[in-house]
């Protein structure tokens, strides 16, 4: 993945979503540290957790993030995705970006493999296309291909 375009999405994103600052979170904690977690909610493909883990990186480099899955493993209803630990204001400032591209990513990856399992045979691909949400792109392949899909780069040939 573009690194360099991915960090300006992720600020995109953080700018728009915060603007000058989460005031409700800043005014409520003030050094408190504390942990969160993400639990799955339904059965289903992970995928997106790098960038999950990216967004606070960019957000507050203190924030730490444990986790025993890939992109690409399967999930079941209840199980628990990761775990964060830092300061509660910035876990807050940062949670509605990083869970609604966690679970867009892990949505795509899931129908993904919905798709590839349904055919029943591996010498099937099922593939990406380029109508992909405007900002998203980058993000939506990726989660294709964690579901097991192919990415394609180009799809036709002039003659």
């Amino acid at each position: 993945m573009n690194t360099l375009l991915l960090d300006e999405q992720l600020h995109r994103f953080l700018l728009e979503d915060i603007g000058t600052g989460d005031l409700t979170s800043e005014s409520i904690f003030q050094d408190e540290k504390t942990e969160a977690y993400v639990v799955a909610k339904a059965d289903g493909v992970v995928a997106g957790l790098a960038v999950f883990e990216r967004i606070y990186q960019l957000l507050d480099p203190s924030v730490s993030m444990k986790t025993t899955l890939r992109d690409g493993d399967a999930v079941t209803e209840g199980d628990h995705v990761l775990s964060m630990r830092g300061p509660a204001a910035s876990l807050l400032t940062g949670e509605r970006v990083a869970l609604n591209v966690l679970q867009r990513m892990s949505g795509i990856a899931s129908m993904t493999r919905l798709a590839v399992d349904a055919l029943g045979d591996r010498s099937i691909r099922v593939c990406d296309t380029r109508k992909t949400t405007p900002g998203l792109r980058l993000l939506e392949k990726a989660a294709v291909r964690a579901g097991g899909g192919l990415i394609i780069v180009m799809a036709w040939m002039m003659r």
